[in-house]
This record gives structure tokens, sequence and C-alpha cells, in this order.
């Protein structure tokens, strides 16, 4: 049974106390950020104008600040301006939660009561209770999703103007026109051009949104014959079954609604294995009776912590500042098997007292 798309958005999205609520969840964990404490020095005057803005449909995003990282590969991420980060938060309070509810339960990333690590345990369990995964990896999701597909997507889910017209004014901000990285049939020379693609990394919009865009193939990948575990964190699938068939089947129908929204699965990351071989999740890698760290993660967590033990010594950073991130990556292992592990990285640190 299909659903109604959602209507009369807009005029909650846009009143004054839903930007108000917006702004205080943009700031959280920022207030003293200048770009911050600049806004919230007029709050009222800013929150009228950006309103008045929405409501007269003259908003228009500002320029990204972009940077890169490695977590562990290169990405560039592009952080919006504080008072786009307002309109995201009042936008996604008005729109994702009547369509999360439509989303599969097996989608784990940026959903509340969800995230890596309840998907590492699912995983974890069908692992003990399965024979066989299909794992795959969609090659530069963000980067590649194609806009035009996206957008209609959302028409079928969003039957307000006002809120259409605010998603695409994000949409456009963002959007990539160099050249495309895969052909699919059909495509001339000029494709690239007249398909616009990628969504931000680092926009709370493009969180939602990237996990909005693959919901249809959540569905009918969990819905076939023979798949008994369905899991995505991500742009990271993982399907289990007890003989390879039906994830033979699976892949074959993954490859060909990716190609329907202009996406490849990543050649070599795309594998069907026995499950008691191994397989790596979330940043684990899970073995009958065992979950470890992946090699590389490990790596990148020793040399942050010599970093920030030095830091330390030298006065640059508080010990308590440095406990509270050891707590945090301390959690973060007591997931997997690593007690030994955790024991061997914290020896000898004084503000990891009774660490692990």
């Amino acid at each position: 049974m299909s659903v109604p798309p959602l209507r009369h958005l807009y005029p909650r999205l846009t009143s004054f106390a839903s930007l108000q609520a917006a702004a205080r969840r943009a700031q959280r964990g920022k207030r003293y950020r200048p770009a911050v404490l600049a806004f919230n020095a007029n709050l009222e005057a800013e929150l009228l104008g950006l309103q008045e803005e929405l409501r007269s449909f003259s908003y228009r995003p500002g320029p990204y600040r972009q940077f890169s990282i490695r977590d562990p590969k290169p990405r560039l991420i592009s952080a919006a301006p504080y008072r786009d980060r307002v309109v995201h938060h009042a936008l996604c309070a008005a729109i994702v939660p009547p369509l999360e509810r439509r989303f599969h339960r097996g989608s784990h990333a940026n959903r509340i009561g969800y995230g890596s690590h309840r998907a590492l345990r699912r995983f974890s369990a069908a692992a003990a209770r399965h024979r066989w995964v299909l794992q795959a990896d969609i090659r530069l999701y963000f980067p590649s999703i194609d806009l035009t597909i996206l957008r209609a997507q959302l028409s079928a889910a969003i039957a307000c103007p006002g809120t259409l017209w605010l998603l695409d004014q994000i949409l456009a901000n963002g959007a990539s026109h160099g050249p495309a990285l895969d052909a699919f049939p059909g495509d001339t020379l000029l494709t690239p051009l007249q398909r616009p693609r990628g969504l931000p990394i680092g926009n709370l919009t493009s969180q939602f949104l990237a996990n909005l865009h693959l919901n249809a193939l959540d569905h009918s990948l969990s819905a076939l014959p023979g798949i008994w575990a369905y899991l995505r964190y991500v742009d990271d699938l993982a399907l289990f079954a007890d003989h390879p068939g039906p994830l033979h089947r699976a892949r074959a129908l993954m490859e060909q609604e990716l190609a329907a929204l202009r996406l490849r699965a990543h050649p070599v990351k795309t594998q069907i294995r026995r499950c008691r071989e191994g397989a790596s999740f979330v940043g684990f890698v899970v073995r009958p009776g065992r979950l470890r760290v992946r090699n590389h993660n490990l790596r990148r967590g020793r040399r942050r912590l010599r970093l920030q033990h030095r830091a330390v010594l030298a006065g640059v950073l508080p010990a308590s500042a440095a406990r509270i991130s050891l707590l945090s990556w301390n959690a973060h292992l007591a997931h997997g098997h690593t007690w030994r592990l955790r024991r061997r990285l914290f020896a000898g640190l004084a503000y990891a007292v009774d660490l692990p």
C-alpha cells in the first residue's frame, strides 16, 4: 500500500518557535564558537530575518567552508555557515520524524536509537546464526548521489511546495558538475553537466537524505527469498543467508537497482564469503566468538593517543580533557573483546586511572 506524501509542513517549519528550537539544537557543543556567539548576540533579529527570507522565498544558502580529513580514507568535509545550519535543523525537525518511520529497520546510520554499536551487535548475531554473508560498499557514495533522482524521491514523499523549494535550495548549493566517474546506458558527453551530483559530507540534511535515497533498496534486498538478515550503515551493506545462491541473486538485484540510481558497488569491497572466515564491519573484525578492532583503526587510535599524551605533557591539553577523550574511546573499544588491548593502551597514563 502506497504511503501518502507529507503536506502542510512549511508554515510550521518556518514559524519563529521552530527556528528558535532549531537554533538551540544547532549550537549544542558549539556555544562559544565565534559564529555562534555573533548569531546569538542578536538572536531575535537573526531569527526574524531568517523567517522573513524563508517565507518570502528569498533565502539563499551561503558558501561552504571545506576541509579534508583522513578517516581513514581522504574525505572532503563541507561546513555550512551557522545560520544555514539553523535552517537545516528546522527542516530536519519537520521532515525526519514522519519519513524515518518508513525506513527499513536494518538501516542504522544517523538514526536515534540505532548507531554503529547496535549495527555491530546485530551483525555479530547474524554472523553467528548464518553461514554466508554478502558485504557491499557503494563506490564514492555521497559525491555520486544523483540529485535529479533524489529530487524525484523527495517529490514522491513530500507534497509541500515550500518544503520542496527549500530542499532544492540546499541541494543546489552543494551540487557538483564535475566529470562523472561512471557512465551508464544512454549517457552522452553532456550528461555530467545535465545531471548534478553529490551531497556535502558534514550537512545534517545530507545524512538523512542519504538514508532516504537507499530506503527502497533496503526493502527490496531484505525481502528476497533466502535472505535472513539485512544491515546497512551509510553505504556499507551486509546480507546474510545459509547458502550462497540467494546472495548471488541479491548481488545481481543490488547492482541493477544501484545502476538505476546511477551508483556502483565497489568492485573489490563487494564480496560473498563464509561467516566463519571473518568479516569487517563498522571498524571491527567479526569472527566466530570474537570481536577485534580493525588494524588500521587501531593504528589510527594509537597515533591519536600519542599526540594527545604529548599535548598533556606539554601543558597544551588539560589532563581532564584527555581523560574525557579516553573515556569515549574506551567505551567504543569495549564493544569488542578488547580488555587486554585496553590495558596495554592505557598503561602508564596518569589520567587513565580506573580504565578499562
